[in-house]
């Protein structure tokens, strides 16, 4: 039997929720993998909670705790006691930096039974995945704030962006031999380098000369505005769509949107040289407007174990969990923000008797 250690930080909001109804799928699949695996989880209660008893969001040595697992599950990290850049600095971020998770993975997947704000979508197949620099772009938090000495209104903030060919080049490699394993064998680009003439312009470079070692491999470069608007009007016309840490972010969330819902968008956080854990969360928030109430959506977190069990080297499995969802859904049984009145125990319990044995 192989055992994979799992690091569970349900953190804020419905982050908890949504982290339990993983964990029940996720049981399910090892009580029918005939003895092959088993997940070993332990539970690690940082989020706004701990920091209103410790002044911090996780403790010191929390990496060092978190180091020795072979990947940790993510809720979603937020709460109105605590401001949003200290909550997100001060957890999910320390974890994706300090662990070098470059590469964050997006799918954009439209499920069966779901309604799309695209009418596209009736009639054409449109799927797509985004893939995000994550170590560090616009997120790499170099500046400062300084001259508040001169009274009100008189600070300035400085916010700089960094952008070196080591992170350009290793997530465009990863975005094409993510292409290669694709139907559409594609990788588009996203850029700004009319406006940013530095680090853009050198992301367009690397990506000019990193094409060239993959002949077999279709490409574009767009500019972020127009890639949004593709998104709505060309979907069909993507594949796998690779861009910088803030522009993926936001295009990313489009996609989900276009689909149907955040609720429904999975990602991982991955070190592709397994030197450090990879951690697999749902795109969404915490959602306190929400949170307790059992209405939650589950779907994202769930997608995302699936693509936790594809790191672990289980794709028969994972494929089980998307089989799962895409029944379910089709199914009608579905949260209120995806059009039906499910709740979260109902859609969780669904898809465990949805899984093909």
């Amino acid at each position: 039997m192989e055992q994979f250690r799992i690091a569970a930080i349900p953190a804020d909001g419905v982050g908890r929720e949504v982290v339990a109804a993983g964990r029940a799928v996720l049981d399910a699949v090892e009580a029918n993998g005939g003895g092959r695996f088993a997940f070993a989880w332990e539970e690690f209660p940082w989020g706004s909670d701990f920091h209103a008893e410790h002044g911090v969001m996780m403790p010191e040595d929390g990496l060092e705790a978190l180091r020795a697992f072979d990947a940790i599950y993510f809720g979603a990290v937020g709460w109105p006691t605590v401001p949003d850049h200290v909550s997100l600095w001060g957890l999910r971020l320390r974890i994706c930096q300090s662990f070098d998770q470059w590469a964050n993975v997006r799918p954009v997947h439209f499920l069966p039974g779901v309604q799309s704000p695209l009418r596209k979508s009736d009639d054409t197949e449109l799927d797509w995945v985004v893939v995000r620099e994550n170590s560090e772009g616009e997120y790499a938090g170099l500046g400062g704030r300084n001259l508040a000495s001169r009274g009100r209104g008189g600070e300035v903030a400085v916010q700089s962006s960094l952008f070196t060919e080591v992170g350009c080049e290793r997530i465009m490699r990863f975005a094409f031999d993510l292409a290669r394993t694709r139907t559409r064998r594609k990788v588009s680009s996203v850029t700004k380098s009319n406006a940013q003439q530095y680090g853009m312009v050198l992301w367009d470079e690397v990506f000019a000369r990193v094409a060239a070692d993959y002949p077999d491999v279709e490409t574009e470069s767009v500019l972020v505005d127009a890639m949004s608007a593709k998104f709505v009007l060309r979907p069909e016309d993507l594949s796998v769509v690779v861009a910088s840490n803030l522009n993926a972010d936001i295009l990313s969330d489009l996609g989900s949107a276009l689909a149907g819902s955040l609720g429904i968008a999975a990602s991982a956080n991955l070190n592709p040289e397994r030197r450090f854990p990879s951690m697999f969360e749902p795109v969404h928030g915490s959602a306190p407007d929400i949170a307790g109430q059992g209405v939650s959506n589950p779907i994202g977190a769930i997608g995302s174990a699936a693509m936790m069990l594809d790191h672990f080297g289980l794709a028969a499995e994972a494929a089980r969990i998307r089989t799962a969802i895409e029944t379910t859904t089709a199914q009608g049984t579905r949260t209120r923000d995806i059009g039906g009145t499910a709740d979260t125990a109902e859609v969780t319990e669904a898809i465990i008797a949805n899984l093909p044995r």
